[in-house]
């Protein structure tokens, strides 16, 4: 009998506790007053409001929203919904109104505190206020340390305001926290914030500790072309000059795309080295491989004009404007090549001048990740923040570009 009454007492607690989780679970304890959030959720404001967001039209879905926090303002998630949806349409002040007196509401949990926090980082971002931006993705660090989405924006910041060793730091953790197939992406940009340290470094007089960060950064990652560029500079001012070619032909070797920004300290390093021919040789060979290369085909045409061979050097230039006409760099190239071989030197010359003002159509480049556009080639796009995601802009060749003469010198 008292088994029986044992038994039947434990099925009556298993009932009561299933009973208060599920009460729990469908209602919370908010500022004193029990809210029930399934009825919430089934609110006809929230539930279009939804589907505004999810269509992307700003405007419904902030009207949507707002009324659902009217039928009940105790609510937090529908505040910070409704917070980040201003902050999406540029309302940031409007936006950290409505995030900010969430803070000081009482029993707030964990994950909430977190949320409001993170989301008034973003508001204080938006807005400008870059101290008060690190100090709430900090605060949400202190309370959840591996909270990557504090972490990222964190490193912006840092990087927007060129704190290069914090946002060093911060990667650090990001990379510790990345799953294995991601982790050879943050060697990366670890290694592009290394050769940032290295530029500080070099700007400040300390040689010493500029080749030590450039050195790892190629470490680190073997594609970081600006590293070879600046440790070959420092080798070529130590006067060795033997291993800051070697550097830079590195640059080729990684990078060929790349390879164009270490043709004028190769073709100089080449010519003091006695052997003027290797850089000819190395146009070619780049040539051979990628018929396109247009600045190669622009780097050996200067070369041989420099060699007293301006024919075959407009040769080659009216080939790369065949395959890449909108380069401007390439007529005026051209023209300075036929003042060369006599053509109206006066009238050539104004036609350079003019050509070289005309900044904005000088080689575009292009970054894939946010469509940013590029007079020059950056390794940090200033408005999404990724690195090494700037290709140059081609326009389709009129005809394919023949092969490189094999009777050219």
């Amino acid at each position: 009998m008292a088994d029986n009454a044992l038994m039947l007492a434990t099925l009556v607690a298993l009932l009561v506790g299933l009973a208060v989780g599920k009460a729990w679970e469908r209602y919370k304890l908010q500022d004193g007053h029990w809210v029930d959030r399934r009825r919430l959720r089934a609110s006809p404001h929230y539930l279009q409001g939804l589907n505004f967001l999810v269509a992307n039209p700003l405007d419904p879905a902030i009207e949507e929203f707002s009324r659902a926090a009217a039928l009940n303002d105790r609510s937090i998630d529908v505040q910070i919904v409704l917070g980040n949806l201003y902050r999406e349409k540029g309302q940031v002040s409007r936006a950290i109104q409505v995030h900010q007196p969430l803070l000081q509401r009482p029993r707030l949990q964990r994950h909430e505190h977190v949320s409001v926090l993170l989301c008034l980082g973003l508001d204080f971002k938006q807005a400008g206020f870059i101290d008060r931006a690190i100090d709430a993705f900090s605060e949400v660090l202190r309370l959840d340390a591996d909270n990557t989405h504090a972490l990222t924006n964190l490193e912006k910041l840092h990087e927007d305001q060129q704190q290069w060793l914090d946002a060093y730091r911060v990667r650090e953790t990001l990379a510790g926290l990345a799953p294995p197939e991601q982790k050879a992406r943050h060697r990366a940009i670890l290694a592009f914030l290394e050769n940032e340290l290295g530029r500080v470094a070099l700007a400040q007089g300390n040689r010493a500790e500029a080749r030590r960060h450039f050195e790892a950064a190629v470490d680190l990652d073997a594609s970081v072309v600006p590293a070879y560029l600046s440790l070959g500079d420092l080798r070529a001012e130590d006067g060795d000059l033997a291993t800051a070619i070697a550097t830079w032909e590195r640059v080729v070797a990684v990078s060929p795309e790349r390879a164009y920004l270490a043709f004028d300290r190769l073709s100089r390093a080449y010519t003091s080295g006695g052997a003027p021919d290797r850089f000819a040789a190395l146009c070619r060979r780049l040539i051979g491989g990628a018929p396109h290369d247009w600045r190669a085909r622009l780097a050996l045409a200067r070369h041989l004009d420099a060699q007293g061979q301006a024919r075959g050097g407009l040769d080659l230039v009216l080939e790369a404007i065949a395959g890449n006409p909108h380069a401007l760099t390439l007529h005026a190239e051209a023209w300075r090549l036929l003042t060369h071989l006599g053509y109206e030197p006066a009238l050539v010359g104004r036609y350079i001048d003019v050509s070289r003002e005309a900044v904005f159509y000088h080689d575009p480049h292009l970054c894939l990740r946010c469509h940013y556009r590029s007079t020059e080639l950056l390794w940090h796009c200033p408005h999404c923040h990724e690195w090494n995601s700037f290709v140059e802009e081609r326009l389709t060749p009129a005809h394919e570009v023949p092969e490189l003469r094999a009777a050219e010198d």
